[in-house]
């Protein structure tokens, strides 16, 4: 679908389309990190956050209308819009707006993931949207929405709900659906305990990427019907998928890569190993998930900052960073960097060695540090002679050490109160 007239017909149903990003949750595998904000605001790659990625998705497809569905503490997420991305131009239709939990319709806040797109539900009709795409606004990856819009159109399907393999081990923590020859989905259920394999992968199953396309008449008669149903979770992988297989058309698109035609690129940055580990592997040579991609940037508010810096040279004193990716405003100086990602403005002093470590901004780490497989919050200051992630014991009295050993570090463990008023 690369011909002038394709391009134009997808452009078409990419203006014609509303995306809804639900931004609410908080996020509780992340633990303490999602203590003061919600699970899209986390900071992430070294200089965005987790919202960007969906968000950057919708502008490079061409999608320029965009709500943002938040409620868990959106303060910092609500800061973060407002300054990265008030660029869209009114007067040409494109926005990027931030729909709060309010009880437009109810006098409960976002009870699931239907209520919230439901209680939106005046703000969808006054748009006039053809198509209405829904986003999960937690997951990091690159993706064209033209081209899940446009099998959508082609198939004449009700719902398409974007789909990805994982390993078995894995599946239960999404839904799970079963498809046909046709990619029609037969079977959907969320989170089984016992999830069904693909038959020419064992290994594996298909499960939902929390991404789904409706018809914008079909999404609103199913929210009625939903918020009408007494027990309902009003949710869409609990109730509105399962509960519409057999009764609309509802089909999955599988998210492959196009140069391979393999599994693309995704990841539900969920846990802290998962978070940690994400991160970390955008240090390799080449990852699989390409920042310097000038073809689909990834856009974010872009703090000004001085360039970052390493000073001294001397054999025991040397401010160096090696496998390792350093933002703007960080000051290294005289201590090592190994396999690491710094955030803006991050200070470390001399004869500290980081190693592994994902490390937030505004952090300032004192002398003679050790710092091994962990990630350090936002403002975080870290006492001279502190030893973090080199012996576990000992962390946990401290910290948070996850099951894969990632030494989780906030101010409130240090004893900084920098979230609270007293």
């Amino acid at each position: 679908m690369n011909s002038p007239e394709s391009v134009r017909y997808v452009s078409r149903i990419t203006r014609n389309t509303l995306a809804l990003v639900l931004a609410g949750g908080r996020g509780s595998r992340l633990k303490q990190l999602t203590r003061w904000r919600a699970k899209p605001a986390a900071p992430f790659g070294g200089k965005f956050r987790i919202i960007d990625f969906p968000l950057s998705n919708c502008v490079n497809s061409g999608i320029r209308r965009v709500g943002i569905l938040t409620q868990y503490k959106s303060h910092s997420l609500n800061q973060h819009i407002q300054r990265g991305w008030g660029f869209m131009r009114g007067e040409l239709g494109e926005f990027v707006e931030l729909l709060p939990a309010q009880q437009r319709l109810e006098t409960s806040w976002y009870e699931g993931t239907a209520d919230a797109i439901y209680q939106n539900i005046d703000i969808i009709r006054a748009h006039k949207p053809e198509y209405v795409l829904i986003l999960a606004g937690d997951h990091i990856y690159k993706m064209d929405y033209g081209t899940m819009l446009a099998a959508h159109v082609e198939s004449g399907s009700d719902i398409t709900v974007g789909c990805i393999e994982v390993p078995l081990e894995q599946a239960s923590a999404f839904g799970v659906m079963g498809i046909d020859g046709d990619n029609r989905i037969v079977h959907f259920e969320e989170k089984p305990e016992n999830p069904p394999p693909l038959a020419d992968s064992p290994d594996k199953s298909l499960a939902s990427m929390g991404i789904y396309v409706f018809r914008t008449e079909a999404l609103i008669e199913e929210l009625i019907k939903d918020a009408n149903t007494a027990g309902s979770s009003r949710d869409f992988g609990k109730d509105i998928i399962p509960g519409n297989i057999h009764q609309r058309k509802v089909t999955a698109f599988p998210f492959r890569d196009p140069k391979t035609g393999g599994s693309a690129y995704w990841r539900d940055v969920g846990t802290i190993d998962s978070f940690w580990a994400a991160n970390l592997e955008l240090i390799g040579i080449s990852p699989e998930l390409n920042l310097y991609d000038r073809r689909w940037p990834i856009w974010t508010y872009q703090e000004q900052m001085p360039p970052a810096k390493f000073v001294f040279d001397d054999d025991d004193r040397r401010g160096m960073a090696v496998d390792s990716m350093i933002a703007g405003g960080c000051i290294v100086s005289g201590s090592s960097v190994k396999h690491s990602l710094l955030f803006s403005n991050v200070r470390v002093h001399s004869f500290s060695e980081i190693e592994n470590s994902v490390i937030f901004p505004n952090v300032e780490i004192g002398r003679n540090c050790v710092i091994r497989k962990a990630v350090i919050d936002k403002g975080c200051i870290i006492p001279p002679g502190t030893s973090i992630g080199v012996d576990p014991q000992e962390d946990a009295m401290r910290f948070h050490v996850s099951s894969g050993g990632v030494t989780l570090v906030t101010p409130e463990m240090l004893g900084q109160k920098l979230h609270h008023a007293l």
